[in-house]
């Protein structure tokens, strides 16, 4: 892969694009298309192709979304849905127009079937249900999986999808009203600590199961698929897209008293049934990524503890 080629990360100053950044710019990559939120919106379509024609980017990786947790999937379902169609749609279709050589978009693990069978493997895709309080989310992530496929077995094109479990890390959203279990977690008990309360309170059971990936192994991933994996390599062997995960899951309760232990609060952990579990299990088989020759290298307790030390560190 030729260091010198531009490359265009969409979504560079959210979590999952500044990993990357942070990753290509480490393996010696010094030649990007940058642009922020305030600078292009990429809802406005026009404002897409122009900046597609002028800068004729060679990469693509479509890391920008919008996103949130359980509570923000539910109450705002029409921007999740509308956003995210706007966004992977003006972007993929530029890249398109303007030859690029390889796109690469990123999905989520939650356009899986509520009650697929687990570990989820990449062939279950649209084969039952999905989880209702998260579905027009999902809807758009799928649609962006199948956009990829048709311009690839349409037109050629280089473009294909990966599906990240569920993310945490540095530049992490903590906002209470719109973030994930995990960093909502961390946030809680550190308040908790602080002001000394007796419980933290936690929405549903903690009963569900999750699977976590730190986001500089996903970055990681997404450099190593952007050197040695191309559109082929997944379409002529009947894959839609690639699933990245660590393959390894926990129950929320149990991570709960490991961020717990990790902030080193002392009170009691209370759950409100009363609250939606979602999913109950998401669990991604990652065999395919590994038969490639990629694997985690962070184990969730030492990403807890980068992660915990930046939030303490950064977050206001």
């Amino acid at each position: 892969m030729n260091k010198n080629k531009k490359i265009y990360i969409a979504g560079h100053t959210g979590m999952v694009g500044s990993a990357i950044l942070r990753r290509f710019k480490s393996a010696g990559f010094d030649n990007y298309l940058l642009r922020t939120i305030d600078e292009l919106d990429l809802k406005e379509q026009s404002r897409v192709e122009h900046l597609f024609k002028t800068e004729k980017p060679d990469y693509v990786i479509l890391a920008a979304a919008k996103v949130g947790g359980i509570l923000a999937n539910n109450k705002y379902r029409a921007e999740f849905l509308y956003d995210n169609l706007m966004i992977e749609s003006n972007i993929i279709n530029s890249a398109y127009e303007n030859n690029v050589e390889k796109l690469i978009f990123l999905g989520s693990s939650c356009i899986y079937p509520k009650l697929a069978p687990q570990p989820l493997k990449e062939e279950y895709l649209l084969s039952d249900y999905l989880e209702d309080t998260n579905e027009p989310y999902a809807i758009a992530k799928i649609a962006g999986i199948k956009l990829c496929e048709s311009y690839y077995k349409q037109y050629g094109c280089n473009f294909y999808s990966v599906m990240p479990t569920n993310m945490y890390g540095f530049h992490d959203n903590f906002n209470l009203e719109t973030s994930h279990v995990l960093p909502a977690l961390l946030r809680k008990f550190h308040e908790a600590k602080l002001n000394n309360l007796e419980s933290v309170e936690i929405w549903g059971s903690g009963k569900p199961y999750r699977e976590f990936l730190f986001v500089d192994d996903l970055a990681d991933a997404i450099l190593f698929l952007t050197d040695k994996i191309n559109a082929p390599d997944l379409y002529d062997n009947n894959l839609t897209h690639i699933n990245i995960g660590t393959g390894e899951d926990l129950t929320i309760a149990q991570l709960a008293e490991l961020i717990q232990k990790i902030v080193g609060y002392k009170g009691k952990i209370k759950y409100d049934s009363s609250k939606p579990d979602g999913t109950p299990k998401k669990l991604l088989d990652v065999t395919r990524l590994h038969d490639f020759g990629w694997k985690h290298k962070i184990t969730l307790e030492e990403g807890l503890i980068k992660t915990y030390d930046w939030f303490i560190n950064n977050y206001k």
